[in-house]
């Protein structure tokens, strides 16, 4: 990978290494939650549902947050909800030591820690374009997909390994702890005041948001390539009844890793990136192969060749992602990052869950091989058709559309 931003500029140091800790804390979250919902309900329709709490407020905040992300300073728009946060694992870590744990407050710490996520993470994703120059965008974008990569891998089996030594409610206090180191990093930071220009948050500055969303084809085509390949190709749902055919229950987290793998190899052979400059073709071409590696995943009957796709899915997704996030951290004003990176999540986090539920049905529907090749082809229709229904996405140059440097702060 090209270190080049994290060697140049400390700021970024300082928020590379909350975000990872921060979100290392977080896929512990994401590991111990539903096991305890599990351990209290024996439901696996509780267990879903927690998937629901997190999406609603979602759907609102993000907006919320993305629309304060360019009117407040960022820097403490994080800090507060840094502290909410953390408290939320505290609710968590102390329902977990009640003699009977209540599964409402589950729930409830849920719809809290979804709906803070939501107003956190546009200021978060906005700071980037700040502290970094415009040419090392490239570089930003292949070392956050790292980040992502190896907390995907390493949170799961640390939060297993931790339900299993010191019990839930240490695991959750693991999660408070990276919380409080993430504040103490995001202080290092100086302040990222709004641009001048910058007006108060309301509803008409949402609108506009999306008013400057749709007037820009190539963030339009971002939007949808990625939505289409996570709703159609993304077969997580249907990974337990597949394990079944591929060797039980002890080959299902290798499923889970195995796209985090192909991510985590994409992000370190990535130094090749800045020097492609039709990023909008990239994406259209990776997100392809994600739809192609899929299909010839659901041909597979036996365990290794079905790891090795998923592996090659997990890198043609991680490809499409870096290219993604530098079309819109080069290209996007600081004045409208915090509310296209909004949208961003929404779509980002919304396609998967939707996948979900799409898989879920077509396998109760036609069998779960059905599903996943079905879901595979579609992905690549959807995306093919995205391409030709947006040339200007597909003509996207970045020689033509880099910030120039006045636009980074000193």
């Amino acid at each position: 990978m090209d270190l080049t931003p994290l060697r140049r500029h400390r700021d970024y140091r300082w928020l590379y290494a909350a975000q990872s800790v921060s979100f290392l804390g977080s896929m512990v979250t994401y590991v111990a939650l539903p096991y305890q919902m599990w351990a209290l309900t024996h439901s696996s329709l509780a267990v879903g549902m927690l998937g629901l709490v997190e999406l609603l407020p979602l759907l609102v905040t993000a907006f919320v947050g993305g629309a304060l992300a360019d009117t407040v300073d960022r820097r403490k728009m994080v800090l507060w909800t840094e502290v909410g946060l953390a408290l939320g694992c505290g609710l968590l870590a102390a329902d977990a030591l009640l003699p009977v744990p209540r599964v409402w407050l589950l729930y409830a710490a849920a719809t809290i820690m979804s709906a803070l996520n939501g107003l956190q993470r546009p200021s978060l994703e906005a700071m980037t374009q700040r502290l970094v120059d415009p040419a090392e965008l490239p570089a930003a974008a292949a070392l956050q997909m790292f980040r992502g990569s190896m907390g995907m891998i390493a949170g799961p089996a640390l939060g297993g390994l931790l339900i299993a030594t010191v019990g839930i409610p240490s695991t959750f206090l693991f999660d408070l702890g990276t919380y409080a180191f993430s504040f103490f990093a995001v202080r290092q930071l100086r302040a990222l005041p709004p641009p001048l220009a910058a007006e108060r948050p309301t509803l008409e500055s949402v609108r506009e948001g999306f008013r400057y969303a749709r007037s820009r084809q190539e963030l339009m085509g971002t939007y949808f390539v990625d939505f289409i390949a996570m709703i159609f190709g993304m077969p997580l749902a249907l990974f337990p009844a597949l394990a079944g055919r591929l060797g039980g229950p002890r080959v299902l987290g290798m499923l889970y890793a195995a796209p985090a793998v192909g991510a985590l190899v994409a992000s370190l052979t990535a130094r090749w990136t800045p020097r492609v400059s039709r990023h909008g073709l990239a994406v259209m071409l990776a997100a392809t192969g994600w739809g192609i590696a899929i299909v010839a995943f659901g041909f597979c009957e036996t365990l290794w060749p079905a790891l090795f796709f998923l592996v090659l899915a997990g890198g043609a997704d991680a490809i499409s992602g870096i290219f993604r996030m530098t079309m819109w951290n080069q290209t996007i004003p600081d004045a409208l990052r915090g509310r296209m990176a909004g949208i961003e999540m929404v779509s980002y986090l919304s396609g998967p869950l939707l996948g979900h539920v799409e898989a879920g049905a077509v396998a109760a529907a036609w069998g779960v091989r059905a599903s996943v090749v079905s879901g595979g082809v579609l992905c690549v229709v959807g995306v093919l058709v995205c391409g030709a229904l947006l040339p200007r996405f597909i003509a996207y140059d970045a020689r033509n559309k880099i910030r120039s440097p006045e636009e980074v702060l000193p």
